[in-house]
């Protein structure tokens, strides 16, 4: 199956000589929720921009449902609708007008049925006839969402969808995304909330200092890189660690009350079997243990902290 959005050898320099992105090659599968990680400054809102068509690049190709953005740019646009960060709408407009108005920016007919139906879905339908002043800003986010469904586009770009959102409401917008995506529509967000991404993500992309670094099945992702430890509470503490146990991963804190072993989980051998024999061997009880996965968001910190980061 053909990708819904093939991005090409993207680079955009600023008339500044500031470089935002460096030759990005990226393809979208139709169908999926594809999160973009990256520090501030990273290039994810520049590469949306460029896939949107708010920003020309110095370099490369786009093709949106295998079609260019610049040579035929009111046919791309029109598949793709766009949730900014920033909330912009006319303070006194109602809801029910704002998202029938942004249909018709794309030469839309009318279609109640349709604004009905985007509004109910994301629970709007009740202020439809309230002005977007009288809005909370949970509420308002969603009809940014309402209003880049208007045009029935079949890829959706979320940048930071749930910035400024409490967390409640936060996990019912992700509710709201996991349903578009069940309804067809292929969705891209970029976020700086970690568990956004681990909740929601099928494919996962880090970008820094506008390098695609890593591109990956969030399962697999994890599954290669993440990484298990486990801590180890002797009964009495210890001043140092006893020299046979070098050849494990092992560290000591500082008041000797935990033993921290790290491995990778996915080993056919983990190698605490005999860890623990070990240290019975060396007189060491232990009163209790426990063990750790890695998160999601200590791979993204390790990934964009690499020594080839950092230089």
């Amino acid at each position: 199956m053909q990708p819904i959005i093939q991005i090409q050898g993207i680079g955009k320099t600023y008339a500044s000589g500031f470089t935002a992105l460096k030759s990005v090659d990226l393809e979208i599968r139709r169908g999926e929720i594809f999160a973009l990680l990256g520090p501030n400054g990273a290039g994810k809102t520049t590469l949306i921009s460029i896939i949107c068509g708010l920003v020309n690049a110095s370099s490369g190709r786009v093709l949106a449902d295998g079609v260019d953005i610049v040579e035929d740019y009111r046919r791309a646009r029109s598949l793709i609708g766009l949730v900014p960060q920033e909330l912009t709408t006319d303070a006194f407009e109602t809801v029910w007008d704002t998202v029938s108005f942004s249909r018709g920016l794309f030469g839309k007919p009318d279609n109640p049925a349709h604004i009905e139906k985007v509004l109910r879905q994301l629970s709007l339908w009740d202020k439809r006839d309230t002005k977007m002043r009288a809005l909370s800003g949970g509420m308002k986010r969603r009809v940014m969402i309402a209003k880049a469904l208007s045009h029935e586009p079949g890829i959706l770009f979320l940048d930071e969808p749930t910035a400024g959102v409490d967390v409640e409401l936060r996990r019912d917008m992700w509710e709201v995304v996991r349903g578009l995506r069940d309804q067809g529509v292929t969705i891209i967000l970029t976020t700086h909330y970690i568990e956004e991404a681990e909740e929601m993500a099928d494919r996962i992309g880090v970008i820094s200092r506008g390098e695609l670094i890593l591109v990956e099945e969030k399962a697999r992702l994890m599954q290669q890189l993440g990484q298990k430890q486990l801590y180890l509470y002797p009964q009495t503490p210890l001043e140092t660690l006893p020299a046979s146990l070098q050849p494990y991963s092992l560290s000591l804190n500082e008041d000797g009350s935990c033993i921290t072993y790290t491995f990778d989980a996915h080993q056919d051998t983990s190698g605490i079997g005999a860890l623990l024999n070990r240290l019975s061997q060396e007189g060491i009880d232990l009163k209790d243990l426990q063990s750790k996965q890695s998160s999601l968001e200590e791979i993204f910190v390790s990934l964009v902290h690499s020594p080839e980061e950092t230089r």
